[in-house]
């Protein structure tokens, strides 16, 4: 692990990029306290917006049984809308 303050970081921010991307952390510090890292990427990173719920072995996966009937959902869904004044933004 290394630390480096703004200011270097400022002239050499490629080299302290290509530790972290080689599995190094790098603390950056200002006022000799540390303000941030650059590390190395997660491997489980995924390019989508969602990812999939991390269970145990053990664990069993939520039943698919509704929570409430489509019409009381959308009755609700309209109810917040209403409140929030959401409904400026629809189209």
């Amino acid at each position: 692990m290394q630390s480096v303050g703004m200011t270097a970081l400022n002239g050499r921010l490629s080299e302290y990029v290509r530790l972290a991307a080689a599995g190094e952390t790098v603390l950056i510090t200002e006022g000799g306290r540390v303000v941030a890292e650059i590390r190395p990427p997660r491997e489980t990173v995924l390019n989508d917006w969602l990812t999939a719920p991390v269970m145990s072995a053990d664990s069993t996966p939520p039943t698919s049984d509704p929570v409430a009937p489509l019409h009381e959902l959308v009755a609700e869904l309209q109810e917040d809308r209403d409140e929030s004044g959401a409904d400026r933004f629809s189209r």
